[in-house]
């Protein structure tokens, strides 16, 4: 007999050889109509895996919390979808077809490009192929019998995936009906499992993510138990679509992007450059009150800089390429903490001098594929809200507590964040993959430590996740849940002895001896243009008035109140408000109208009856309608909101 210990701390005893769809009957029909995969002492498997030891077992299912139960279930829908596709389409050679986030996708080499039309086809052949209810089976062959037949099948592709796969692992494939693909799995027991399905668009991709290899035909799609779950699915896409802060920045003449400068290197507009300094000064007054020094440091340096930080050895593939100028090396800098260490190391520091907190709105350039490359979310040239402090070893709680606490103030006070829309993640390293990091054991172990324990003492719910850490050491990442439900990671806080020792740090100790300091890596708002993009889609373009690039607009009824409605933007502008006139010669309605696509927080309009009252008649775009409003007492409501960073 096999003892299965359950999630829910029971142990079951099974005859050794049962499957885990046996189990999940044994605890229960409905379980195992719905169980998706199962995950054996970490490892996730078929449902048709058998048990011949003892062992922890979990049974995932298709839940919102449950991503190992969602990726088997949509990774069967994608070869559903590439049956289809194969059935309508003989001469597709088949490439990989994953799992994602939201759904799956499948990459096709063919001449063919899907639209709309072959999308209703390919579905109707989904539908078909689940209403055949095909058992879905797995079998293995060795090296040489699999290529052979993957021949036979004519699929060069997956010929040279099987030479990827190492020796002495398992070469496995499934099999629906005719269809066969090369794959690890996992997969649902048959094709009737899948109930609900829609494809959702088709791009370009090429084969393995390099620009040098064939264009593929991308598919992507996505599949539910349930009509409802499809069709809140697709509300969440058209709110999505609205949200989308490309849309949003054309709209609000924000930024814009061009050819001839190149992707991925957004120009800021007016407007748009307006709400990026308002954040940059922000995060800058809210540092200075806590004694951070700001500093300047140039956008490229040597690439010996690089490689002394270990960047140049572990970074390197995101870089730009190094330029050759008289006898240096140059290279545009992808961080500013190499900067910052010789910052610190310019002159010599007591252990009364630590804490040193450095801070710098930083350009970084990141060498990002042109097919990766979106809006304000994903640049190439990106301004950094970066800082690093330099601590004893007793300073790294204190400090990091200090961290935490200005990012709850930060996006929970002055941004209103709700305090459950927040996760903290301990990022590790993954000790399997172990030439990714700076080869230190002892190091890794110390901070790893170290953060996690800083972590319980504050009484901060985590989760821990290997292969998240930066080359260089663990970090703490905040996860943030935005208004369509996804988790987005900006801020960060990163424990790091690996470049102190690198870039020989030190400060004199009490005991008057030399010692090595420590380095917290922080960003708050992360780069200014991607929280720029999190922001606009956050509130739909509607900022709050104190980051809004125009506060209020100033509207003339006709040109005979375009005087006192000068005066009016010119006292207000003096009072640091952001406002303007719309002297043009249309009517208030349509200066209304625009104003509210432009998502104006006040909108302040003035006829006759207010140049004699001295008062604006205000609209709101949270309120409507207001009424009239003396010119200096609405000065004054603008001005408290403003301080109270009223949402």
């Amino acid at each position: 007999m096999v003892k299965v210990s359950l999630k829910d701390g029971s142990v079951m005893e099974v005859e050794k050889g049962t499957s885990i769809i046996d189990v999940a009957k044994k605890i229960s029909e409905g379980l195992a109509r719905v169980a998706t995969c199962g995950e054996v002492n970490g490892q996730v498997k078929d449902l048709r895996f058998e048990l011949n030891e003892d062992c922890n077992l979990v049974i995932h299912t298709f839940q919102d919390d449950d991503e190992e139960g969602k990726k088997a279930y949509w990774h069967t829908t994608s070869h559903i979808m590439a049956q289809a596709i194969k059935r309508l389409y003989k001469d597709v050679k088949l490439t990989i077809g994953p799992a994602i986030e939201n759904g799956f996708y499948y990459d096709f080499d063919t001449d063919k490009h899907f639209s709309e039309e072959d999308f209703e086809k390919i579905e109707e052949e989904m539908k078909k192929i689940i209403k055949e209810d095909l058992p879905i089976e797995k079998f293995t062959l060795s090296r040489e019998e699999a290529i052979k037949f993957m021949e036979e099948h004519d699929e060069p592709y997956k010929i040279e995936l099987i030479g990827d796969i190492p020796e002495g692992d398992e070469i496995s494939f499934y099999k629906q009906g005719e269809f066969v693909d090369l794959c690890a799995g996992p997969h649902l027991m048959s094709t009737g499992k899948v109930k609900v399905v829609k494809l959702l668009s088709a791009s370009g991709a090429y084969w393995r993510g390099n620009e040098k290899n064939k264009m593929l035909q991308r598919v992507y799609g996505i599949s539910f138990p349930k009509k409802s779950q499809l069709d809140d699915y697709l509300k969440l896409l058209e709110e999505a679509k609205e949200r989308d802060h490309r849309k949003l920045g054309k709209e609000l003449d924000l930024f814009m992007t061009h050819e001839l400068v190149g992707a991925g290197l957004p120009m800021y507009l007016p407007d748009g450059a307006t709400i990026r300094r308002i954040l940059e000064r922000y995060i800058q007054d809210k540092e200075i009150e806590l004694g951070y020094k700001h500093v300047y440091t140039p956008s490229l340096a040597n690439v010996e800089l690089y490689k002394t930080s270990g960047h140049w050895d572990h970074y390197k593939e995101d870089m730009f390429p190094a330029m050759k100028m008289d006898n240096e090396e140059m290279v545009l800098r992808p961080m500013n903490c190499p900067h910052h260490m010789l910052i610190y190391k310019n002159k010599l520091h007591s252990y009364r001098d630590l804490p040193i907190r450095i801070g710098e709105l930083a350009h970084d350039f990141r060498y990002e594929a042109s097919g990766s490359v979106c809006g304000l979310e994903r640049v190439r040239e990106m301004c950094q809200n970066d800082a690093h402090l330099f601590v004893r070893p007793d300073q790294i709680k204190d400090e990091v507590g200090k961290v935490i606490n200005l990012i709850f103030e930060v996006y929970q006070k002055d941004f209103g964040f709700p305090a459950s829309a927040f996760k903290f993640r301990l990022s590790l390293r993954d000790k399997k993959n172990v030439e990714k990091y700076i080869d230190n054991d002892e190091m890794w172990e110390t901070a790893e430590s170290q953060l996690r324990q800083i972590l319980k003492e504050l009484n901060i719910d985590f989760y821990e996740a290997e292969g998240e850490a930066a080359f260089y050491g663990p970090k703490i990442d905040i996860q943030i849940r935005t208004a369509l439900n996804h988790d987005v990671t900006i801020p960060t806080c990163q424990l790091d002895f690996a470049l102190p020792e690198r870039f020989d740090l030190t400060y004199v100790g009490e005991d008057g001896k030399q010692h090595r300091p420590v380095v917290i890596h922080r960003a708050i708002l992360g780069s200014s243009d991607r929280f720029m993009a999190f922001l606009l889609e956050e509130t739909k373009g509607a900022l709050p008035l104190w980051v809004a690039p125009t506060q209020a607009k100033v509207l003339p009824i006709s040109d005979a109140q375009v005087e006192y409605a000068k005066k009016i933007e010119e006292k207000y502008r003096k009072a640091k408000i952001r406002v303007e006139v719309d002297d043009r010669n249309e009517k208030i309605g349509y200066k209304i109208r625009e104003a509210q696509l432009k998502k104006t927080p006040y909108m302040l309009v003035v006829g006759d009856k207010e140049v004699n009252s001295n008062t604006v008649s205000v609209r709101s775009r949270k309120e409507g309608d207001i009424g009239a409003v003396d010119v200096d007492e609405f000065l004054a409501r603008m001005e408290k909101e403003i301080a109270d960073k009223v949402r």
